[in-house]
């Protein structure tokens, strides 16, 4: 006998369980979770751990030897990242001095040589701009929202064809789908998201995993 097959809409069940399913499948590494653990300590937002080994999957998928990162944080997202390859470079800018320290902690309690690293302080955009072109394999985009827009354009300078944007925060605590939600982070991300949708520079999709996680390939 064939499976009856039935519109989507009509038999799911509980998609915040599916959800917290998908979110509770992956184990962290010890070092990632006492990095969590110091940014839950310092109030710093990490991605989730299902946002981390999305971004492994595709660091792996696109071997990527050069990274960049806008928002360092504790350095849960630079071990994710960098957990794909040994031979791997991030490139991470930051802001706040003491999220800083905290990831260098993490770096070293992860063994990554400093070869590997380069820990920036400074505004994203000012930095980025300062980066070469096309010389980048994936970008990361975690942080300094208020110029978001401007980080897209520059990502799409760094990255070479075929090289991937990650946005995390997406759906912006499940805001941006809704559309009498008009906060100005809201609206952000939804407006970020129809330029991304229509643009000629990219290919892009939507994951829920986490708070929503844009991916972006450039053409």
């Amino acid at each position: 006998m064939g499976i009856r097959r039935y519109a989507l809409n009509t038999i799911m069940v509980d998609k915040i369980s599916s959800w917290k399913y998908t979110e509770d499948l992956v184990q962290e590494s010890d070092v990632i979770r006492r990095a969590r653990s110091r940014a839950d300590e310092l109030g710093v937002e990490a991605i989730t751990a299902s946002v981390g080994i999305h971004l492994s999957i595709l660091a792996r998928a696109l071997n990527a030897k050069a990274i960049v990162e806008v928002g360092t944080g504790a350095g849960v997202s630079g071990l994710w990242l960098l957990s794909a390859s040994s031979n791997s470079v991030l490139a991470t800018i930051e802001t706040e001095s003491e999220h800083q320290s905290l990831a260098k902690i993490a770096f070293e309690q992860a063994g990554i040589a400093s070869s590997r690293l380069r820990l920036i302080n400074g505004r994203s955009v000012e930095v980025l701009t300062n980066l070469a072109d096309e010389a980048y394999d994936l970008v990361f985009l975690d942080g300094d929202l208020d110029t978001l827009e401007e980080q897209v354009l520059q990502s799409h300078r760094l990255l070479r064809s075929g090289g991937v944007l990650a946005i995390a925060h997406a759906l912006w605590r499940d805001r941006v789908p809704d559309t009498a939600m008009g906060d100005e982070n809201t609206v952000t991300y939804r407006n970020l998201i129809a330029k991304l949708l229509k643009s000629e520079g990219f290919i892009t999709t939507i994951s829920p995993i986490g708070d929503g996680l844009i991916i972006a390939s450039k053409l």
